[in-house]
Parts: C-alpha cells; sequence; structure tokens
C-alpha cells in the first residue's frame, strides 16, 4: 500500500515556491527569510474521537486534519507555508483509497490557503484510522500572538458565531487565518487563541497564561444556528452550547476597550466579530446569564478523550 501510495503522490501537482522541494526525497525542504520567525504546529485526529469514519468521506476527514492546524496558525496571527501529513490506517485492501481521498481532501484545503503538503509518512495496523498533520507557517510582523498578554479592562471578542459544531461545523469549517493577519495588522491585540474545547475551557487557558480573570456575559454571544437546533435537541440553552460544544475553530481575542470600539466601527469583513466580555483582575472566571445574574464560569467544554 505505501509504494501505491507514493506513486499516487509522485503524480499530484503542488505548487511549491522556487527552490523548495517537496515530496519525493528523504525530507523537505523551504526557503525561509532569514529574519522570519518559524511557528510550527502539530495535531492528530482519530476515529470515533475526532470523527466517526461510518458517517464522513476520507476527503473530510483530510480536509479536518489540516484545517485543525491551519486554525493554530491563525490563532497566532501567522501565515501557513508548508505541511507534513502521516496516516496510520487500518490492514486491508481499502487502506489505499482511504489514504488517496484523505490525502486528497487534505491537498485541496492546502491549495487554498497556500500551505502545500510537502511530506509525511503512512503506515498500517489492526486498529483505527489516525491523521497527524504538521504545518509550518510564518510569521509576517515582529512577533506572534499569544496567550498571554491580556489586561485588565480588555475587552474579549470572537469572530463568527459558536455552538452547535458536531451537526457539521467541525468538518467544513473555515480557519480564520485571513481575518486573524487582519486583525494584528491594524488593531492592536493583546493575546488570542482559537476555540477549540468551547470557551469554557479554552479562555481559562488564555487568562492562565495573562494571570488574568475575566467575565462573559452570555447575552452577548454570537448563537449560531445549529446551536439553537442542539438546543432543541439537548434541552440546554442555546447559549450553553455556545459557550461548551468546542470545535468552533473561531478566534478567541483580547484588545484595549478603545480598540475595540475602533474595531466594531470599521470592520467590513465577512465573518462578524463580537464582544463578549472583560478581561478582569483576576479569578474566578464568571459568566453573566440572561437574567443578569453572576455566576462561575464552569469547565463544561469538549473534551478530547
Amino acid at each position: 500500500m505505501e509504494q501505491a501510495f507514493l506513486q499516487f503522490l509522485a503524480n499530484q501537482s503542488t505548487s511549491l515556491a522556487a527552490g523548495s522541494v517537496g515530496i519525493g526525497d528523504d525530507a523537505a525542504m523551504l526557503s525561509w527569510g532569514a529574519e522570519q520567525k518559524l511557528v510550527v504546529c502539530t495535531d492528530l485526529i482519530s476515529d470515533e474521537t475526532d470523527f466517526l469514519l461510518h458517517e464522513v468521506t476520507p476527503q473530510q476527514i483530510g480536509r479536518k486534519a489540516l484545517a485543525i492546524n491551519l486554525s493554530d496558525i491563525a490563532a497566532m496571527a501567522c501565515e501557513p507555508v508548508g505541511a507534513l501529513l502521516t496516516l496510520l490506517l487500518p490492514q486491508g485492501e481499502s487502506s489505499l483509497g482511504l489514504a488517496k481521498g484523505i490525502y486528497e481532501g487534505a491537498a485541496q484545503l492546502a491549495e487554498t490557503y497556500g500551505c502545500p503538503i510537502i511530506g509525511g509518512d503512512t503506515n498500517s495496523w489492526p486498529g483505527k484510522v489516525a491523521v497527524s498533520v504538521t504545518v509550518l507557517g510564518r510569521c509576517p510582523g515582529p512577533q506572534p500572538l499569544l496567550r498571554q498578554g491580556a489586561q485588565p479592562g480588555d475587552a474579549i471578542a470572537v469572530t463568527g458565531k459558536l455552538g452547535g459544531s458536531i451537526l457539521g461545523h467541525h468538518l467544513s469549517f473555515e480557519p480564520r487565518i485571513r481575518e486573524a493577519l487582519e486583525l494584528h495588522q491594524n488593531f492592536h491585540l493583546t493575546a488570542g487563541m482559537d476555540i477549540s474545547d468551547g470557551i469554557s475551557i479554552d479562555l481559562p487557558r488564555l487568562c492562565q497564561q495573562s494571570r488574568v480573570g475575566a467575565e462573559i456575559d452570555a447575552r452577548l454571544l454570537p448563537i449560531s444556528d445549529a446551536a439553537h437546533q442542539r438546543s432543541k435537541q439537548t434541552g440546554k440553552p442555546a447559549w450553553w452550547h455556545a459557550l461548551n460544544d468546542g470545535e468552533d475553530f473561531e478566534l478567541l481575542f483580547t484588545l484595549p476597550a478603545e480598540q475595540m470600539d475602533r474595531l466594531a466601527t470599521q470592520w467590513t469583513e465577512s465573518v462578524p466579530v463580537t464582544k463578549i466580555g472583560t478581561v478582569r483582575e483576576a479569578s474566578p472566571l464568571m459568566l453573566i446569564d440572561l437574567e443578569g445574574t453572576r455566576q462561575p464560569l464552569l469547565p463544561e467544554g469538549f473534551s478530547h478523550q
């Protein structure tokens, strides 16, 4: 299977910068500016944890495997340069078709974001599908956006709409690379990350790195139609799903209040940006519910186990 898959890869066209080397040699090679910072992220997804093989196409698996890494690059307000794709597949005759489909799904998204697949590995075993992707990126400015740096009084904001990702968004989301670059370039962001496990889990991670607290207002959350649909299925409020469902892969970031005011009037992109809360001096993290009552923000988001 591996040799047949390598032959398949050799026949695929990949857009590489001049002087670069992709699939076909023992290692890939990329040109790199002397003053540019290298950013690297890696993530692994597997059957029955991040997708159900019998419910998705191989192309959707490959797309998601790359997309979640591109979302991490966006979280740092950086741009992707190349990706490594590694497959662990069930033994059997179907593994070659599965490998091809996963690559095709990843390669299509890679082309969209200028991130060619430059290498990787493949193997088979008597277990379930697992896909690991590593993305290399560069920082276009002097510093990437980090989780540390949020200050008391900063606004807390998100891109897009939240909740209900299990109904399909987790397979089809668009990494917010363009939006992150524009935000970081034109507004003074103090900290940021992407929403992978839900605000109730991810925001505490940002606050811990910045050594601050936070207050989220459920009345301000941009709630997706899918979150309202999930609310009807579960009986939980739609705002609960927006806080906790996870795998939204939107940007979560902080910026001074006056910068948030300017952003609200000057942002013209189709992807909305919404203020959802305020950075406070210290923990515990708090939630204002729909009745205006303050209560602890409980970490009830998605767990990748």
